[in-house]
């Protein structure tokens, strides 16, 4: 079984039942019978008015019905036999549920692909947006300012702010989840773990956000990775 699923529970029940036929019909215990016709004759040499035993008392007496008895090397031919086809249905059902799931997955993936394109084709005006918003903090007492003070508040805003690395690491990730979705064999860690990832990414790009569209997306985003994330743990 381990070496058939590396993913999940799996609980085997194996349940033996005698064929209807030899279930019915135990073997008479011939060297018994034998036994005890030998003892009734032998009884009724010694006291004559001793009845004969009668069939009802021979099938009566302990021993003389034995169960069926059972092959054990075949029975564990015909258990291995019905657990590889227990465990050939299982993949077989397996493998067209993944490929299911995985045109489900797909169509979310594109859904985030989208949306971290669009986040990253606004980066010029994000930066155009926290430079406006830096200007109004100012604007009250920018002559106080010591030269060159503004310049340097802005670097540090637009540093705190930049998500050029989310959205790289958010892209390679995507491409990551759509060629192991095209590979073969047990994806179903591998999937888990880059659903971590895009996740931790998506959060530290709402957390890094400075603008309400950026904080739409990060949380539009999270809400496609948990639908994958959920969808995943279906696969093995």
């Amino acid at each position: 079984i381990k070496a058939s699923l590396s993913r999940g529970r799996i609980d085997a029940v194996l349940r033996y039942q005698s064929a209807e036929s030899s279930a019915n019909s135990p073997e008479l215990n011939l060297d018994t019978i034998n036994q005890l016709m030998a003892w009734s004759r032998t009884v009724q040499s010694t006291v004559p008015v001793a009845g004969e035993l009668s069939i009802a008392d021979i099938l009566k007496w302990p021993g003389v019905l034995t169960p069926e008895r059972i092959d054990e090397d075949q029975l564990s031919v015909t258990a291995k036999d019905a657990l590889a086809n227990a465990l050939s249905a299982l993949a077989s059902q397996r493998q067209r549920e993944g490929r299911q799931l995985a045109v489900v997955i797909n169509a979310k993936l594109e859904a985030a692909r989208d949306i971290v394109i669009g986040v990253q084709g606004r980066v010029p005006e994000l930066e155009q947006y926290a430079r406006q918003r830096l200007n109004e903090r100012v604007s009250e007492f920018a002559e106080q300012l010591e030269p060159g003070r503004f310049e340097q508040e802005l670097v540090l805003l637009l540093a705190k702010s930049d998500i050029t690395e989310e959205i790289d690491r958010l892209q390679l990730h995507l491409a990551e989840v759509a060629n192991i979705l095209n590979g073969s064999g047990p994806v179903g860690r591998r999937l888990d773990f880059l659903m971590q990832e895009l996740n931790r990414e998506a959060n530290t790009l709402g957390s890094k956000s400075n603008h309400p569209e950026t904080t739409t997306a990060a949380v539009d985003l999270k809400v496609l990775i948990e639908q994958m994330r959920e969808q995943i743990q279906n696969i093995e």
